[in-house]
């Protein structure tokens, strides 16, 4: 195994320095499963709040755009797409959200940040139906791009 890079030889965190990395093109796909009952489901349309499927993709695409004011460690970085599809499904809605950069690091704690907001604001939109609705399968589904290579989730 590697060493965590986002360590110093004593042990304290630190942010990567990426300056000498290499601009290149990297993408991230990310997914997430928010579980909800048919009855649940069925309101979806009436939302008062809304349509809590479009306001979920919204904010998944914004909170890929602010990563790096969330997560302590990671680098501001120039989005050069980010996009959350949001489908429903039976027992559920299932989220995959993608991230695109031209940078010296990856995206894809965008992509896991997306999906994982998206996941959240699904359940704001509907809590009050019923608060038994759980967030499962956050996980990363493929990157590409950078010295690490391709990651496809399975392979």
């Amino acid at each position: 195994m590697s060493k965590l890079s986002h360590y110093d030889a004593g042990g304290s965190p630190r942010m990567v320095d990426v300056s000498a990395k290499a601009e290149t093109k990297r993408t991230a796909r990310a997914h997430a499963f928010v579980k909800i009952s048919p009855a649940v489901l069925e309101k979806l349309p009436e939302n008062p709040k809304g349509n809590p499927l479009e306001i979920a993709r919204i904010a998944g695409i914004g909170a890929a755009k602010r990563t790096w004011e969330l997560i302590p460690l990671c680098h501001p970085l120039l989005l050069c797409h980010a996009d959350v599809e949001v489908a429903v499904e039976a027992g559920g809605v299932r989220i995959v959200a993608t991230a695109t950069t031209t940078a010296q690091t990856g995206v894809e704690m965008e992509a896991l940040t997306a999906a994982t907001v998206a996941a959240l604001t699904v359940y704001d939109m509907t809590k009050a139906l019923d608060k038994s609705i759980e967030i499962q399968d956050v996980y990363l589904l493929e990157k590409t791009g950078g010295k690490s290579g391709d990651f496809r989730r399975g392979q």
